[in-house]
């Protein structure tokens, strides 16, 4: 008799990069091998976007209430199911109320699966007046009451271990055969720099900026910047697409250097590399700074750049935009690592241990 799974999550279907990447890939696959699948949001397409746009203080709190009686309401069909799966948090604000109830009131087992250091104050302008609401603190009692943990990368798992000890480590990973099927054109007469990313995080380029000027003044090139808001930077060479999920990959695929950079903080510790996975996963040479899990991913000078140092950005940069069997070089020994370590296929197999 196949085993039933439910997956519950913070966001709709299709919509947020963490839930996309993590494990919304895999559900086919759990299908073709006799698992059963439920899938069940917390918020709803209209409240998610609602939530993250300007205003619309009402609307939001509408919107997150009748989220709540939704999952109050499935706690009652919580008995139809062999293993529950939780991402991030059973609801988007609050106290693990859900995941207490689920685990020991319910007595259900559930894996909880999370890729960021979201026990840490991160949030968005647009919703600061949320972010007392979100409970930060609740993430390390949804890692003691969870049956597994799944991590994405060693700093995640290192957290995860204070509170229990089965833990397995599965990194973020990339659909090579259905979705990052395309790979950059080593012979394109112009080269492009880019950076793909959420406007919250386009400040990690400001360090970059007077780099990418300095190198405008003796190369012709573009600088890209992919993004659901418009850079403000005032630059010669930059071009801005507004992020679409349905030209993704085609736009991703136009940058012929792909660039990283982070500050080393705690937060960034605890990302886990996407950025530059999506890059290499392409056959883009990937710059990247040193922090966290990016140290794992890259083998420097190999299958990638780390980089620090403003000379080392534009060194390797020049170096990059001069040559391009260098481009070709780097850029298909990183395809090949995301192949063998960051794809589905090379871990699709993992997951289904754990649910079955």
């Amino acid at each position: 008799m196949a085993r039933k799974i439910l997956f519950i999550a913070p966001y709709p279907h299709n919509e947020a990069p963490s839930q996309r990447f993590r494990f919304e890939q895999y559900l086919d696959y759990f299908k073709q091998n006799d698992l059963v699948i439920d899938f069940e949001p917390f918020l709803n397409k209209k409240t998610w976007k609602t939530l993250y746009s300007e205003g619309n203080v009402a609307k939001k709190g509408m919107g997150i209430m009748r989220s709540f009686v939704k999952r109050f309401l499935l706690l009652f069909r919580l008995y139809k199911y062999d293993m529950i799966f939780i991402h991030r948090e059973a609801a988007h604000i609050g106290p693990p109320i859900f995941e207490f109830l689920i685990a020991k009131v319910f007595r259900k087992k559930y894996i909880y699966d999370y890729d960021d250091a979201t026990w840490l104050p991160n949030y968005s302008e647009t919703n600061a007046s949320f972010h007392r609401l979100k409970a930060y603190w609740k993430v390390k009692y949804c890692i003691k009451w969870a049956y597994h943990v799944t991590p994405g990368n060693e700093f995640l798992a290192n957290y995860a271990r204070n509170y229990n000890k089965n833990v397995t480590i599965i990194p973020t990973t990339i659909d090579t055969v259905n979705h990052h099927n395309l790979e950059t054109d080593y012979n394109s007469e112009k080269i492009v720099i880019g950076w793909t990313g959420t406007h919250t995080t386009m400040r990690y380029l400001d360090f970059l900026v007077p780099i990418i000027k300095e190198l405008e003044e003796k190369y012709a090139f573009d600088f890209l910047i992919i993004s659901n808001e418009a850079p403000t930077y005032h630059l010669k060479s930059l071009r801005f697409i507004k992020w679409n999920h349905a030209t993704e990959i085609q736009d991703l695929a136009k940058i012929s250097i792909g660039v990283m950079p982070l500050e080393k903080d705690i937060w960034s510790e605890g990302k886990c590399g996407f950025k530059g996975l999506q890059y290499m996963a392409l056959g883009i040479p990937a710059l990247m700074s040193p922090v966290g899990v990016n140290m794992q991913i890259l083998d420097d000078k190999n299958n990638g750049y780390l980089v620090t140092t403003p000379e080392e950005w534009k060194d390797c940069l020049e170096m990059l935009l001069t040559n391009p069997e260098l481009r070709k070089q780097i850029g298909q020994a990183g395809k090949k690592t995301i192949l063998e370590r960051y794809s589905v296929l090379a871990n699709r197999d993992v997951y289904l241990s754990l649910l079955k």
